[in-house]
């Protein structure tokens, strides 16, 4: 039985997280529990509809939010060492819907050397998203480098890690 990765998630604003993600991304949303107050949430569960999902708190002054450590990241012009990838058979059409709902892209939909298509977008509060095809099946070359099994070997067959 596969058993999913589910992150967990602080935001500052988890209501407004939630509709962004529903309709953005698709996401489906199950459960979410009031926290202390009416505008916390103790607790929140999204589903992927491929399976896998995410949960969502309130993450209130005492603790880091995602909004605070991409701060962080972007004070020093890097790339976060964090982010959500979901698989997706449809990035170009998902592209579409994220950029209508107003996710902010950080790369394009394009093709990878290892023959995945994706796209990276952030959410409001500034946590990468990438959305991509299923990683293919690969092999490691002479020089050492990952990449798709040539064509016609039986290798290229099992495009599946």
């Amino acid at each position: 039985m596969d058993a999913p990765v589910v992150p967990n998630l602080g935001y500052r604003d988890p209501r407004a997280a939630i509709r962004f993600l529903v309709t953005a991304f698709g996401f489906e949303e199950v459960v979410a529990y009031d926290g202390e107050t009416e505008d916390t949430i103790a607790f929140a569960m999204l589903r992927w509809p491929r399976g896998g999902g995410v949960m969502l708190y309130t993450a209130d002054a005492g603790r880091t939010s995602n909004a605070y450590l991409v701060t962080i990241a972007a004070a020093t012009e890097g790339y976060p060492a964090f982010s959500v990838h979901v698989e997706t058979e449809e990035p170009d059409a998902l592209f579409a819907r994220a950029v209508a709902a107003g996710a902010r892209v950080v790369r394009p939909v394009q093709d990878s050397p290892v023959g995945t298509r994706g796209f990276i977008v952030s959410d409001p509060e500034g946590l990468y998203w990438s959305f991509g095809t299923p990683l293919p099946r690969l092999v490691r070359g002479a020089d050492g480098q990952w990449r798709p099994p040539p064509k016609g070997t039986a290798n290229a067959a099992d495009n599946r890690t």
